[in-house]
């Protein structure tokens, strides 16, 4: 070995640093990891952990100015024994459903087929079409409520829970159709070549081939339209005024707050309920919903 081989070699072991130093570096990110996730599980878990105290506790333990916040003393179901028997309350939770799952089917029809076309048709303009679908998502929804409150009293469906249906998908379909995009186009363009040369048409070639193949990003198209109708609360709150119309997000503080007497237990307790439907479905299809919004990321 000459001595300029033996000299670069010995640079390079010098230049590298100690095993320990790397065991110490490795560890001080291991506990930084774990703190950060510390804090931010008691930031996102404390206001629920808080919403489920206040819900067992009676309006007389509430009101009561001993006891400590964070500690039931007598715990009761009360309040969701009350919510589930107030018709009121049942009307705001079957509005909700409904909504929600007009909602939803319209706003996916919409994106898919829309996502599908922008995609895999290749017309003139698709690119700069696509580009612009996105971004009327950013456009914040507190500009838009006013001019589509007077097209919805052009209408005649001012304070009718119908209108909910045609105004969400405004929201959720240019999210969900640039969503369905991404996953589109990193499908094998091979596919849908194959189904053309063998004589199926564009529509077969949705229903057959990419639906299938892209369920992970409908799926999370779904979850995203079902979140966004399900806790909306600026259109409903412009658009709805008398409680047979009401949905959760605007019943729940229309019907429980009376003046200045707030019932914070029946208030907490009807917030877990409407948060029920969001949990579960999170729990189960959060892998789909994770696998749906990276699907692009990693297409050459």
């Amino acid at each position: 070995m000459s001595a300029t081989t033996m000299n670069g070699a010995a640079s390079r072991a010098a230049s590298r640093p100690p095993k320990h130093s790397l065991h110490r570096q490795r560890l001080w990110a291991l506990w930084g990891s774990y703190i950060a996730l510390a804090i931010f599980v008691i930031m996102f878990l404390v206001p629920p952990f808080y919403t489920l105290m206040t819900s067992l506790k009676s309006s007389a333990e509430i009101s009561a100015q001993s006891g400590s916040p964070w500690i039931v003393h007598h715990p009761t179901l009360e309040n969701f024994w009350y919510l589930i028997t107030y018709p009121a309350f049942q009307t705001f939770y079957l509005n909700s459903v409904i909504v929600t799952v007009l909602t939803v089917v319209f706003s996916m029809v919409i994106s898919v087929m829309a996502a599908f076309s922008l995609a895999r048709m290749g017309f003139w303009g698709s690119q700069t079409l696509s580009t612009s679908v996105f971004l009327t998502y950013l456009i914040p929804p507190s500009l838009l409520f006013i001019p589509l409150f007077q097209i919805v009293g052009a209408i005649g469906m001012i304070n009718n829970v119908w209108c909910l249906v045609l105004l969400y998908p405004t929201l959720a379909v240019p999210f969900c159709t640039w969503i369905m995009i991404g996953y589109f186009s990193s499908i094998p363009k091979e596919l849908d070549e194959a189904a053309l040369i063998d004589g199926a048409g564009y529509l077969q070639i949705l229903t057959k081939i990419f639906i299938p193949v892209a369920m992970p990003g409908i799926i999370a198209a779904t979850i995203f339209a079902f979140t966004v109708s399900w806790g909306a609360f600026l259109y409903p709150l412009a658009y709805l005024y008398t409680s047979n119309q009401m949905v959760l997000t605007v019943g729940i503080i229309s019907d429980l707050i009376r003046g200045d007497v707030f019932q914070w237990g029946k208030i907490m307790a009807a917030c877990l309920l409407a948060s029920l439907p969001p949990i579960i479905i999170y729990a189960f299809l959060m892998d789909y919903y994770v696998a749906g919004l990276t699907a692009g990321a990693t297409k050459g």
